[in-house]
């Protein structure tokens, strides 16, 4: 230290005289203001309420389970940013043209979303298509094309989101230093002794110790060696479990498209009183979401009679069975609704549908808190009371995880039609992420078998974006370029389609010469199939360079580590 100083004396001396008062003010400042941008940063970083929840959850449960209530929290602040997108170029400037509501709240609306709500904010045909001008000769708020601009970018965002996210989680996993280290460094250099309190350092000391018994489990991982006879079996097994599932997928997807027909037979008929109407309107999103909660736990018993080497091979076939059964529902349900519903003779019973998707939305909510009620709480009355030997139940990962890639699909497809629908999921998943965390502290054991789960948040952003957001890209398309929009209401209303919107907006901007490059931009790069070929062409080159760099640093890394084990 004392040679340090001696170093900075002579630099100082050398430089010349000392810094000016001036300098010295505004050296203070900013170092002052450092300061308190770090305190104001560590203060805000405590007031999240999940914070110290997850450490709790990765020092007993380990990282397979904390790993669902990071992709929880990852989606609840994805909503969070996609409500207020919405709410600030959408919902706002309604409010500023919205006419007085004259229906009656009778408190149905909030499990239907019909009656009262359909003349809010909360639905497409309520906005107007006409442009906001509060002044007159003042500035003007074209609201068709702020409704189709705002949702276009925002999906555009949400791919450029979802494509850095799968990278920054695969890039921070690609290699596991402890693994590398022979594990020296997680016994030698883990401990942090900043921490005095009592509290912080028993959950140090848990956390640690679950992150060993993970490493520990990668290195004595034992090969099972099967005869012939073993083999054949559990594949028989594997090919009976899958035909099994594929065939009750496919039962679900018939009931469910069925059912949607009869229903609409019946809601076009008509009802003798507004209860019965409102009941019939709950039949279909009831029907989903049990189906959706009840045979997942049957894949689940699936998979326990395959018997696993691994817990990450039950979770990851199960992840896929689920999402099979849950993608075909959805992949009903919108042809339901582009096909059927959307061609029906009345365009008010097509708009009174759309609130099918609020209805969806918040009975799957409800069935999610139902599960953890019977899934996980009556299960472990059940282990330790009448069947002793069942034991506390395990967290289910899979399908939990392919309940929130569900329900942030719901939310993808019908925010064209209800731009609040991500607020309404927002405040659903921030009520999950509480409730699932009180069962699992006391419904659940931690697992039997534990494992490090390397690239686990990766694969749930993976399914998120393939082929839950593309298979979404893909109806809002057919939705903006395709289907008539209301003559009755909307903002696109008296329009060939929503797309139209722009198509005119650049006719107008043709007879200005200052918007010139818009049009130009329009016309050679937006609506240009060349244009689009060559970008793709580029983004394939680019991605097989990337993965010949991957597969280098593979190379280099296993050098790397038989030189550290040398």
């Amino acid at each position: 230290r004392n040679k340090v100083l001696k170093e900075i004396a002579k630099k100082s001396r050398h430089r010349g005289a000392q810094p000016s008062c001036c300098t010295q003010c505004l050296q203070g400042a900013a170092v002052s203001f450092r300061r308190f941008g770090n305190t104001l940063s560590e203060y805000f970083h405590h007031l999240w309420v999940w914070h110290k929840a997850l450490k709790i959850i990765g020092a007993e449960f380990g990282t397979s389970v904390l790993s669902y209530f990071v992709f929880l929290k990852w989606l609840l602040n994805f909503n969070i940013f996609s409500f207020l997108i919405n709410f600030g170029f959408i919902t706002i400037p309604q409010f500023l043209a919205a006419e007085p509501n004259n229906l009656s709240f009778t408190g149905l609306e909030l499990f239907t979303g019909a009656g009262y709500f359909q003349q809010t904010v909360l639905y497409y045909g309520f906005y107007t298509n006409a442009t906001i001008s509060k002044m007159e000769n003042g500035p003007s708020y074209n609201m068709q094309l702020a409704y189709i601009f705002t949702v276009g970018i925002y999906f555009v965002i949400c791919f450029l989101i979802l494509l850095f996210s799968m990278a920054k989680f695969f890039s921070r996993n690609f290699i596991n230093p402890q693994a590398f280290s022979v594990n020296a460094s997680k016994l030698l250099c883990t401990w942090d002794f900043n921490i005095t309190n009592e509290k912080a350092v028993k959950l140090k000391q848990k956390n640690l110790h679950t992150q060993i018994k993970e490493s520990l489990t990668e290195v004595n991982k034992e090969v099972q060696n099967f005869s012939v006879m073993e083999r054949v079996l559990r594949i028989g097994v594997h090919l009976v479990a899958w035909v099994a599932s594929l065939g009750t997928a496919v039962g679900a997807c018939a009931g469910v498209y069925f059912l949607s027909i009869n229903n609409l037979e019946l809601f076009m008929k008509g009802h003798r009183n507004d209860l019965e109407s409102q009941t019939a309107m709950l039949v279909l999103p009831v029907i989903v979401s049990l189906l959706n909660t009840l045979i997942p736990f049957f894949f689940s018993w699936l998979g326990h009679l395959e018997r696993f080497q691994t817990p990450g091979q039950h979770i990851y076939v199960t992840i896929t069975r689920n999402i099979i059964l849950k993608m075909s529902i959805v992949g009903i349900l919108c042809y339901y609704w582009l096909n059927i519903v959307a061609t029906s003779e009345s365009q008010v019973k097509f708009q009174n549908h759309k609130s099918d998707i609020y209805r969806l939305v918040l009975v799957d909510f409800i069935f999610c808190l139902l599960g953890s009620f019977f899934g996980e709480f009556l299960r472990r009355i059940i282990g330790t009371t009448v069947c002793v030997s069942l034991g506390l139940p395990e967290f289910d990962i899979g399908r939990n995880v392919l309940d929130l890639i569900y329900a942030q699909t719901l939310t993808w497809i019908g925010i064209l039609f209800s731009p609040l629908l991500p607020g309404i999921q927002m405040i659903a998943f921030f009520i999950v992420f509480f409730v699932k965390k009180v069962s699992l502290m006391r419904n659940c054991q931690p697992p039997c078998k534990v494992w490090r789960t390397a690239q686990m948040m990766t694969s749930f952003i993976f399914l998120l974006f393939c082929p839950s957001f593309l298979g979404v890209l893909s109806v809002i398309g057919v939705t903006v370029w395709r289907l008539k929009p209301s003559e009755e209401c909307g903002p696109f209303r008296g329009l060939s389609s929503m797309y139209a919107a722009v198509a005119e907006w650049i006719q107008t901007l043709e007879s200005y010469t200052a918007s010139k490059w818009v049009v130009w931009i329009y016309h050679n790069l937006i609506t240009s199939e060349l244009f689009f070929f060559i970008l793709s062409s580029f983004v394939l080159i680019v991605t097989y360079l990337y993965w010949q760099i991957i597969q280098g640093r593979k190379t280099m890394t296993e050098l790397l580590r038989k030189q550290i084990n040398n």
